[in-house]
């Protein structure tokens, strides 16, 4: 079982998950210059797939107050925010997060990620999704992991099947995204499979 601290400041607690190119640690204060640097050059790029943006959202008081959620959610075991870096320079390339951690008879979260253009289709997030499996999986001993995308990212839809996980539906208006609700497709991984695809 992962042992957290059950109450800390502003900020998640440390931790790091390396893989061979990428590592994942939560977001913390000094990084909001490169995270707001990253999601401004991308933000064309980004809109599309995610919720429409607030007027203050790169700001550093909208950071911080980011950082206060994710450390809520980390102290409930409700959700856990990660930043991807880059190993050989140290450059933030995008983020990934578990949210809606559901215990008892479910024991599953939800799957979301994001990449700056830059960085995009060099393989990056794939490595990065399989240190966030292993967290949810090995540490966090969840079930079951979900995730959805639109009918259209098809990026997204190849990065998911590529990383084990299985197409289960198909839900109408599921998310308000970039500011009208849109159909997404529904995926998910169970731990025996991605031991299975693990150990091949």
């Amino acid at each position: 079982m992962l042992r957290l601290p059950r109450f800390f400041g502003v900020a998640p607690p440390s931790l790091r998950l390396d893989g061979d190119r990428v590592m994942l640690r939560p977001p913390e204060r000094g990084d909001w210059e490169e995270w707001a640097g990253l999601r401004s050059e991308s933000r064309r790029f980004l809109t599309p797939w995610e919720p429409s943006w607030a007027p203050d959202s790169l700001s550093r008081g909208a950071f911080r107050r980011r950082l206060q959620r994710y450390a809520i959610d980390w102290r409930t075991d409700q959700g856990y925010s990660f930043f991807l870096y880059r190993l050989d320079d140290g450059a933030l390339v995008g983020g990934i997060g578990l949210s809606n951690v559901r215990r008892g008879v479910a024991e599953t979260g939800s799957l979301g990620y994001w990449v700056g253009e830059r960085h995009a289709r060099q393989r990056y997030m794939s490595q990065g999704l399989q240190l966030i499996l292993g967290f949810a999986f090995q540490r966090l001993k969840l079930h079951r992991v979900e995730a959805a995308c639109l009918p259209h990212n098809a990026p997204s839809r190849s990065l998911l099947l590529k990383s084990g996980f299985r197409e289960e539906g198909y839900a109408r208006e599921y998310l308000c995204i970039d500011g009208r609700w849109q159909d997404h497709m529904l995926f998910a991984l169970l731990r025996d499979e991605w031991t299975g695809a693990g150990a091949g």
